[in-house]
């Protein structure tokens, strides 16, 4: 069995967003966006530290008006994670809430205006140490752009980065990172692909407007481990109209697939049949809510009978396989006694959570 992973990451430079660094040897990291209004600040505060208790390395947050960059004065001195900053058009926004902390700006060189408000903005990063993301969108591209190339196409996307790119160049900056997505992911995928042989700097993923729960999750699976596998990626947000903790439990769960990245528990559960002998679906659905705050990761198996359960049973650090009257139960690949059905998720959870504590000692020990 494979316990890590084959993939190659592609070489990029690396850059740091707080104290989170992109890039580079550095894990890929996992973001989300709060979708509250950003003056309302205990009610961004508290989405924000959701956010982070769910395992995002950066979250990102909207400043449409100066009332907004304000209140991020706020939220940026109680938030446990790197603030990314989203600014549109304004140049303003951006000298604003770098000066209270900002550890990344989000915007486009391109659509803040004159080269003097980009050379400020450029200026203002360089000495407070904070880089920016450019973000192109494939729908909202350049009306000269859309003219010329009649749709968004890979090589749109891809010359409407560069452009941006150039500005930053220009202005002698390097410390920036580029994301060009699209609703598509056919679309998205090619411009990563096009874009990552032009470039060096780390590259944020997303599938754009992916949808709800169920269909966002599919796309973004899809179109981020496409690029993934590939070696594509140095951070990524799976953009999902849910909630935004939610998203952070599917992003990680993506690089959990690929090996690229362990972060909870990995429940390998069957999907059952009526050879079940213990309610699998509901036992997995309750000890993934239970154990939700443990960060370490190791196979945990939940098998309804005696067909396939031995097997993963027996791969896994722990589980179970149900039998006629109570649950077969295995540690470290061997049979290691019987589970009552009635008490099956607390005696299971004790356990798991007792593994936890015992590596969780261990590494103390090291230290």
């Amino acid at each position: 069995m494979i316990k890590s992973s084959i993939i190659k990451r592609r070489a990029s430079k690396q850059i740091m967003v707080g104290n989170v660094p992109v890039g580079g040897d550095a894990p890929i990291s996992v973001q989300s966006m709060t979708n509250t209004d950003t003056k309302d600040v205990a009610a961004t505060v508290a989405q924000v530290k959701a956010i982070a208790e769910a395992g995002a390395d950066i979250v990102r947050i909207s400043i449409p008006d100066m009332e907004a960059a304000e209140a991020f004065k706020e939220i940026k001195k109680q938030s446990p994670i790197p603030v990314v900053v989203d600014i549109h058009f304004d140049y303003r926004i951006a000298l604003k809430t770098a000066e209270y902390g900002a550890d990344c700006l989000r915007i486009n060189p391109g659509n803040i205006g004159s080269e003097a408000r980009v050379r400020e903005v450029v200026a203002s990063a360089k000495d407070h140490g904070i880089p920016i993301r450019i973000g192109v969108n494939g729908g909202s591209l350049e009306r000269d752009l859309l003219e010329r190339y009649k749709e968004p196409t890979p090589e749109a996307l891809v010359e409407s980065a560069m452009r941006h790119i150039d500005i930053l160049e220009k202005n002698n900056f390097d410390q920036f990172k580029v994301s060009v997505k699209a609703s598509d992911v056919f679309l998205a995928y090619e411009s990563y692909k096009l874009l990552a042989s032009k470039i060096e700097q780390p590259l944020h993923l997303g599938i754009t407007e992916a949808g709800g729960f169920r269909r966002g999750t599919i796309m973004s699976a899809m179109g981020l481990s496409w690029l993934l596998r590939e070696g594509i990626g140095d951070t990524l947000r799976v953009s999902l109209a849910a909630d935004p903790v939610d998203e952070v439990k599917v992003g990680f769960d993506i690089l959990k697939v690929l090996k690229l990245r362990n972060r909870g528990i990995n429940f390998i559960a069957c999907p059952t049949c009526s050879r079940r002998g213990i309610d699998v679906i509901g036992v997995v659905d309750a000890l993934e809510k239970r154990l939700s705050d443990v960060n370490d990761s190791f196979d945990v198996a939940i098998m309804g009978c005696v067909v396939n359960g031995p097997g993963e049973a027996s791969h896994a650090l722990l589980g179970v396989c149900g039998a006629k009257n109570d649950a077969i139960y295995y540690e470290e690949g061997k049979v290691a006694g019987r589970l009552p059905k009635e008490s099956l998720v607390d005696e299971l959870e004790a356990k798991i959570r007792n593994i936890v504590a015992k590596r969780q000692q261990q590494t103390i020990l090291k230290i």
